[in-house]
């Protein structure tokens, strides 16, 4: 598949134009300075920006969600806070890298036929905002907003509100669909779900989890394959006993459900960008009943201090070599994979 690095003028031009046409107007602030090196996208409300890498330090202003940043450099900070010491320098101060989240600016070649079943597909852009058709208002309305490295399953190719290639996705917790620029997701070849270490015998592949460390291993046996920081599910001071609990449960489990792209959420139709949606959580084991996943994150990166409602959140990438490594296996347009899978042990 042919790609290339788009710059910022031509992203801000390309989700112009579906905005436009429907008499939107862009809905953030971008600095006028082009970007280059690492950019970092607000993964939250807002973050603040320190005079120092120290929360202790005096706060110059602010930055809100979906803002872009030009990153000038990564910085290792004494004064911690010390399961996650990372900050990074920007324009005039330094923002703590817990909420924030490194992307890319990535077009794709678009695919004009898309198999029967579905295809999986990852974001290659900073956000894109998807829109659904509203054939009785005969008008496009704005749903999601889709996040880099977030995977969704893309069903088939239409026009879209702009005239161009939009790829058509299907929900699959609420069962619609709507669409996105095609050019901003890449399919996701059959080879990226071959299995990791599949001459290893299933029952010898464990996946430790250490609440305490937070900290997630991957063993063949007494061998060592993977170790990654993780997030897991944050303690509530006085939990209601009718509510899930958020805390990640401990015991011994065993991976019942694979899904490479999963919505996560209160499942409402919505715009709201600050609403309880997570559509497209990428690389998802379910390991508990009760919807308790590892899976990838691109919402924070504070790794090292627990983070969820209760599932282990891990990098990305990590998400992904745990999903191909794990069984029951996954194959390519395989929406959820049930069967008994590798061990997790929570402790």
């Amino acid at each position: 598949m042919k790609k290339y690095e788009m710059n910022r003028r031509e992203f801000l031009k390309l989700i112009g134009l579906g905005l436009g046409s429907l008499a939107f107007r862009p809905l953030l602030y971008y600095p006028e300075s082009g970007y280059s090196g690492d950019i970092l996208r607000v993964a939250t409300y807002s973050v603040s920006v320190y005079k120092e890498p120290n929360d202790k330090s005096p706060i110059l202003y602010q930055r809100y969600r979906d803002e872009l940043i030009n990153v000038y450099e990564e910085v290792i900070s004494p004064h911690g806070p010390g399961y996650n010491p990372i900050w990074y320098r920007v324009w005039r101060g330094y923002i703590h890298s817990a909420r924030l989240q490194k992307v890319k600016f990535q077009l794709n070649s678009v695919i004009n036929e898309i198999p029967e079943g579905g295809k999986l597909a990852e974001v290659t852009v900073p956000f894109t905002q998807s829109f659904r058709y509203i054939p009785w208002r005969k008008k496009w309305e704005p749903v999601y907003r889709l996040y880099f490295e977030s995977t969704h399953w893309v069903t088939g190719i239409e026009q879209g509100p702009d005239g161009k290639a939009w790829y058509r996705i299907h929900d699959e917790l609420l069962e619609f669909h709507y669409f996105v620029p095609a050019e901003h997701l890449r399919l996701i070849p059959d080879e990226e779900f071959s299995p990791i270490s599949p001459e290893v015998k299933p029952w010898e592949k464990t996946i430790d989890v250490s609440i305490a460390r937070q900290e997630l291993i991957c063993y063949e046996g007494a061998k060592e394959v993977l170790r990654s920081r993780v997030s897991t599910g944050v303690s509530r001071w006085n939990p209601d006993p009718n509510a899930v609990p958020t805390e990640t449960p401990t015991g011994e489990f065993h991976i019942f459900s694979k899904m490479p792209s999963k919505h996560m959420g209160n499942g409402q139709v919505t715009a709201d960008i600050e609403a309880y949606e997570l559509v497209g959580v990428p690389w998802t084991c379910f390991f508990v009943e009760t919807g308790v996943a590892i899976h990838g994150t691109f919402w924070h990166r504070n790794w090292g201090t627990p983070m969820s409602r209760g599932c282990v959140n891990v990098p990305t990438e990590i998400a992904k070599w745990i999903f191909r490594w794990t069984t029951p296996v996954c194959a390519p347009g395989v929406w959820e994979q049930n069967g008994y899978g590798t061990l997790v042990v929570v402790h």
